[in-house]
């Protein structure tokens, strides 16, 4: 069985302000691009729903993912543990836990690893997911990121 490759990177022009993600899935040879924006969220908050976006776009379960991204906000979180212990707090004085509630959902369905890349570097898969995560915080083709603006 192929393992599931993805790419992802999050944007916010200002922080707060207009944002988007971008997420390459890659099986195999079959790659599908996904990306959106939002009229006001945080880089934190778009990284994160990279992730989110590309797993909830998974119409299996028990997939062996593996997922490259240039946050280390996301990825220390997951493969630290960090996220574990903010859920056995409440996610007390934690930022974002609408999406880390979100994510966990999609987590604990597959089996997934994190891999730190360096951003804006020489990974044409980030750069890509770069440029999609910008088009979509360019666009005016906003969603509301309900879990930011209603705070």
């Amino acid at each position: 069985m192929a393992q599931l490759i993805i790419y992802t990177d999050g944007s916010a022009r200002g922080n707060p302000g207009p944002g988007g993600y971008g997420a390459i899935l890659q099986w195999g040879t079959v790659r599908k691009e996904i990306s959106q924006g939002y009229r006001k969220t945080t880089n934190n908050r778009m990284e994160l729903m990279a992730v989110i976006a590309a797993l909830e776009s998974l119409t299996r379960e028990n997939v062996d993912v593996t997922i490259y991204s240039d946050s280390s906000y996301v990825v220390d979180a997951v493969e630290k543990g960090w996220v574990f212990n903010w859920v056995k707090k409440g996610f007390k004085d934690k930022k974002n836990p609408d999406l880390w509630k979100r994510f966990l959902e999609s987590y604990k369905k597959h089996k997934i690893k994190f891999v730190w890349v360096k951003g804006h570097a020489e990974n044409p898969m980030n750069n890509r997911c770069d440029e999609l995560a910008t088009m979509a915080a360019d666009s005016r083709n906003w969603l509301v990121d309900e879990g930011y603006e209603k705070g």
